[in-house]
């Protein structure tokens, strides 16, 4: 692109910013200065940009510590990680990292660690699948941290404010991994941003690039979330498998289903379509019990066994079939062709955002 389109495109996002936030400029070109929402958001959370890693299951404290350092805010899935791991992780992270980063709590399976995860110094708690609850939330405020809230409609919002989250992420279902929508974020995004007021809302779903921020900052929302995007990362654990289908995929290549809710009976999931999937829609879609091949070992880790249908990925240590296992994508992934470090993805994401590279 040449200089003059890459100054009316950066031009064209400014004003249009300044409109929508009610505010001055977006960012200018030299020091990406932040103003309405996205500012609002980023200086109640300590970050630089209005740029989120999802709390993916797997993460690991260089993954959330990268992201952090490079001025997002990086996450790690511990709903299903006992309590010293939880503690580990933690002060992993805060050694990489003195910038905020959240962990994540799928609340179907509870939040047992929070105490632990608060006690090790978790500076920010996100939840899912679910609302927090008095205890915890008192516990999260006792202990200096933040919250944010995983939602889907307007009326989650609602809830989110009732218990004073910090800042909500509606998420829509062109997520991958576990989808807690029943509906796209678009759909839902007028009357969430409605509801929000001043609440920091934050959109999650199908994000992969600078130019999705720039669409979603520009709808009003205050960041973006991005997931699948940071799994294509060399930090993020993933079986090579897996990451190479990633950079291969494209957003048709996508499913939202309930074939791999071992573990999670009914759950939703946004995966990259296998033969483990493929089969068992020709086969008619058939619930447990009643699934081509079910029971079979697909992987294995050291003395851990996945059969197939279980809701866990292959990870790089992962022995066995992984392209039979579970690959979450969001539809997000037919821009995702590389795999960078986290924190180049970050400073990537804000320059495509403000025109400096698009």
């Amino acid at each position: 692109m040449d200089k003059s389109r890459r100054a009316f495109s950066l031009g064209s996002l400014v004003a249009s910013a300044s409109v929508m936030m009610g505010g001055e400029a977006l960012a200018d070109v030299t020091g990406y200065k932040l103003s309405g929402k996205p500012e609002a958001f980023v200086k109640k959370m300590g970050i630089k940009y209005p740029i989120v890693q999802a709390v993916i299951g797997g993460s690991t404290p260089d993954l959330a510590a990268a992201v952090s350092n490079a001025g997002g805010m990086g996450g790690i899935g511990m709903s299903w990680s006992p309590e010293q791991e939880v503690r580990d992780y933690v002060k992993a992270t805060r050694s990489l990292t003195k910038a905020p980063f959240a962990i994540g709590y799928v609340l179907t399976f509870g939040a047992g660690t929070l105490p632990a995860a608060l006690d090790a110094g978790a500076p920010v708690i996100q939840f899912s699948f679910g609302t927090p609850d008095k205890k915890q939330v008192s516990m999260i405020r006792a202990a200096g941290a933040k919250f944010g809230m995983q939602v889907s409609t307007a009326d989650g919002v609602k809830q989110a404010l009732d218990v004073g989250a910090d800042y909500i992420s509606l998420q829509g279902q062109e997520a991958g991994g576990h989808v807690q929508a029943q509906g796209s974020w678009r759909d839902n995004l007028p009357r969430a941003l409605e509801t929000a007021g001043k609440t920091p809302l934050l959109v999650a779903g199908g994000l992969s690039t600078g130019k999705d921020l720039r669409e979603v900052l520009l709808m009003g929302v205050s960041g973006g979330v991005f997931g699948t995007r940071f799994a294509a990362t060399k930090e993020y654990p993933s079986h090579p498998e897996y990451k190479q289908r990633m950079i291969n995929a494209r957003s048709s290549d996508t499913a939202l289903t309930v074939c791999f809710d071992g573990g999670w009976p009914g759950a939703l999931h946004r995966v990259l379509r296998n033969p483990t999937l493929d089969a068992w829609e020709a086969a008619g879609a058939q619930w447990a019990g009643l699934r081509p091949g079910e029971g079979d070992v697909v992987g294995t880790i050291g003395d851990m066994k996945f059969a197939r249908y279980s809701l866990f990925p292959a990870f790089v240590v992962t022995q066995g079939k992984p392209q039979e296992m579970a690959m979450y994508a969001g539809q997000g992934i037919g821009a995702i062709r590389d795999i960078p470090k986290a924190g180049e993805i970050v400073e990537r994401i804000w320059s495509e955002c403000v025109g400096l590279t698009v």
